[in-house]
């Protein structure tokens, strides 16, 4: 009978100890998890500087000419008079609630490379590509700490992509076409905080 009671003592307490182990796992799986995703959440944006920091970028832009002739070959960023800087600023006040539209590019609708399209087109005669994946190639990267009013921002929706862009028009805030409509957002919204890529200069007061 004492031998069958210490094997049922051994057994219990072979069983919580099992129980316990497997707690602890339990535990040290779940925070390697967090920290995981966490280290991945975070360092997202900085791979997307990286990534496109070491593509190769296009250093000169296409613009046309007061009087319609040829098109000229500047290098980026272009430089603007102060005059035309603030006009741009003016120019996205008015199109403020502009309609979302699939593929527009004129104050009828916009989507979000259709507008910095047109802005960049009616205050510098600039000639920007149409697709969000081809403007994040113009230019230089700029880490966010050094961002400034005209500079383009860009994110990753999906996660994989560049699939949205905006601009920036004050300290921390980017005007953009979202689906409701042309709108201003903070950078830090928790939305744009996790979908944020990286910023470039594409134009420079004189």
């Amino acid at each position: 009978m004492k031998s069958r009671a210490i094997y049922i003592t051994s057994w219990h307490l072979s069983m919580k100890l099992s129980k316990t182990s497997l707690l602890l796992s339990l535990i040290a799986l779940t925070l390697f998890g967090l920290s995981s995703c966490q280290s991945f959440r975070t360092g997202s944006g900085y791979n997307f500087e990286s990534k496109y920091s070491l593509k190769k970028r296009k250093t000169h832009i296409s613009c046309t000419t007061e009087r319609g002739g040829p098109t000229v070959i500047k290098p980026l960023p272009l430089k603007v008079s102060e005059q035309t800087f603030d006009r741009l600023f003016s120019s996205i006040d008015e199109l403020l609630g502009t309609p979302y539209r699939s593929g527009g590019s004129t104050p009828d609708g916009f989507d979000c490379s259709g507008f910095m399209q047109y802005l960049y087109k009616q205050q510098f005669r600039m000639i920007l590509p149409r697709t969000t994946g081809e403007l994040a190639l113009l230019g230089s990267v700029v880490p966010e700490s050094n961002l400034r009013r005209g500079d383009l921002v860009f994110f990753s929706i999906d996660g994989n992509n560049i699939d949205h862009v905006g601009i920036i028009t004050d300290r921390n805030r980017f005007t953009h076409a979202a689906r409701t409509g042309v709108r201003v957002n903070e950078l830090y919204e928790p939305y744009y905080r996790s979908h944020y890529a990286f910023g470039a200069r594409i134009i420079t007061p004189e």
